[in-house]
């Protein structure tokens, strides 16, 4: 299960940094790879769409493995969605920076060889961050912020 859940990891993150859609100041759509801390992914695809100029929707697919050690090891693994939309305005005159507000939600099942850890679970969460568009280069990088409220836990 966890050689699967690598796999699944190594191909997802190869596609997702091999394909991108950013051109120019502004950009229509980009897809690219979610790296974080939290409690129900640590590496997530991501999509990322504009309908419009300021207006933004996420769509994210992660993975977060947990092995522990010994007698602690759960074998407890959790795949997850999320959907956010965020509102983009800029920095100041600051060419290519833009912040960024908004909220989403977010569900997960946790897969486990015990009862305590298995299980779906719903999230709801406000997003806040700041996102720097490379002119030249089609490459986006952003940091945000995402706690997250479980309203359903396994």
């Amino acid at each position: 299960m966890k050689k699967f859940f690598l796999t699944l990891i190594v191909v997802a993150s190869a596609l997702t940094l091999g394909f991108g859609q950013v051109t120019g100041g502004d950009y229509k759509a980009g897809i690219g790879l979610r790296l974080g801390g939290g409690n129900y992914d640590v590496v997530a695809a991501s999509l990322k769409i504009f309908p419009r100029v300021r207006s933004a929707f996420e769509f994210n697919l992660g993975v977060k493995p947990y092995g522990g050690y010994g007698r602690y090891d759960n074998g407890w693994t959790n795949v997850s969605a999320s959907a956010s939309y965020q509102h983009h305005f800029p920095i100041g005159n600051i060419e290519g920076f833009k912040w960024f507000v908004g909220g989403g939600l977010t569900m997960f099942n946790s897969f486990s060889k015990y009862d305590e850890y298995r299980g779906f679970g719903l999230g709801v969460f406000p997003t806040g961050g700041v996102e720097y568009k490379f002119p030249q280069i089609p490459l986006a990088v952003s940091a945000d912020l995402r706690p997250t409220i479980s309203v359903i836990k396994p």
